[in-house]
């Protein structure tokens, strides 16, 4: 679960400037009442929300953000894979949540916009994440995911998921509730991430995590989107607030490109400076915020097969121990262990399983999407 409450949003900050991105957000402020009581939603009747459940009224006003929502951050919550069902059992889950999350942490409520139970309820986290959600606008400032509290709408599943999968009615919750989001945040079923895609973090665990092409698929299907109309590849966009694996990844590649870099997934000055100038030198546009952009990921990212060495592996093989292949040793040599996890990843993303890293399987690996995950 995230540790922060307020680097959330230094990218609307970063972007215009100071005083623009305080009117940004205060003007959406205005936007909407000022109170954070709860109410329950005649579009969204299945969402139980904060007063419904009994929360504690937040320690300091909730924002709302003047971002754009870009994206889904799933999490498991690290709690008991509990065996009662109830919605009972939900709304205490919410309470303890709320309490750990004030009391322990320090945060003005609770982080998360939303929760799942095991028995499939699902509740409103932070206050006025329903309100926000009922008018599909700007999204409420959250602590769930530091880097992206302004621009992702996080939802926390009940249970530890390393080894276990969660139970069908948290699945099926949570693909209504993906959907929901989705359609009220004009998002879709691509733009659907686990925490540790942005986040040093053993969240979403690695059981959950494998069953994200799935959950992805029926989204899109319950938005009736065709699969053709999904992207090619839908990449990771790590940006310099954002530290986790998939900045190592960035870190090896550019060491792999001739710039000197630690691949400890700290995104720091270094990494930032680096990242400018390979894109510079590559005609890739600079962004201020220095985004990994997909140009910039299919420039770094090269094709590797049972003949490669050298840090371009030791970043795969990297990534698949993080993904639970512990068969797998960083040694940077492509190894038959390498790639039977290349292939065992390529079939769960739908991929030709051929043990080739392409940009597809390369996308597949760092935590993106890619057309033929959507086309079983």
């Amino acid at each position: 679960m995230a540790l922060h409450e307020h680097e959330v949003d230094r990218r609307t900050l970063f972007r215009v400037g100071l005083g623009t991105a305080v009117a940004a957000v205060v003007g959406t402020e205005l936007a909407f009442s000022g109170t954070a009581e709860a109410a329950p939603s005649a579009e969204f009747p299945w969402i139980i929300d904060c007063d419904s459940w009994g929360a504690r009224p937040p320690s300091s006003p909730i924002q709302i953000t003047g971002n754009t929502t870009n994206k889904i951050i799933l999490h498991h919550m690290a709690f008991p894979n509990v065996t009662d069902y109830s919605r009972e059992h939900a709304v205490q889950l919410a309470k303890d949540c709320q309490n750990l999350h004030m009391d322990t942490n320090g945060w003005a409520d609770t982080g998360q916009h939303f929760t799942v139970s095991r028995g499939g309820y699902v509740l409103e986290g932070r206050h006025r994440s329903l309100e926000t959600l009922d008018a599909g606008g700007h999204q409420v400032v959250s602590a769930h995911c530091p880097g992206e509290n302004g621009n992702a709408i996080g939802i926390e599943n009940e249970g530890t998921y390393i080894t276990e999968t969660p139970p069908e009615a948290l699945l099926d919750s949570l693909v209504q509730l993906c959907v929901a989001v989705c359609r009220q945040f004009r998002l879709n079923a691509w733009d659907i991430f686990g925490h540790w895609d942005f986040r040093i973090t053993d969240c979403p665990g690695i059981a959950f995590y494998a069953q994200f092409p799935t959950i992805r698929t029926r989204v899109l299907h319950e938005l009736g989107v065709p699969s053709s109309a999904a992207p090619e590849r839908r990449w990771p966009d790590i940006w310099r607030f954002v530290d986790s694996p998939v900045v190592q990844v960035g870190q090896y590649l550019l060491d792999n490109a001739g710039y000197a870099l630690t691949a400890n997934g700290v995104f720091g000055r270094d990494m930032n400076a680096a990242l400018a100038d390979f894109q510079t030198t590559h005609g890739i546009p600079v962004t201020p915020d220095a985004t990994f952009d997909t140009a910039t990921w299919e420039a770094l990212a090269p094709p590797l097969d049972k003949h490669a060495t050298g840090l371009p592996v030791t970043a795969l093989q990297f990534m698949l121990v993080r993904k639970g292949y512990a068969e797998v040793t960083a040694s940077g040599e492509f190894d038959h262990p390498t790639m039977k996890a290349v292939q065992s990843m390529q079939h769960l993303h739908g991929l030709t399983p051929n043990g080739k890293v392409d940009l597809s399987t390369w996308c597949a690996v760092v935590g993106g999407t890619v057309r033929e995950a959507f086309c079983r």
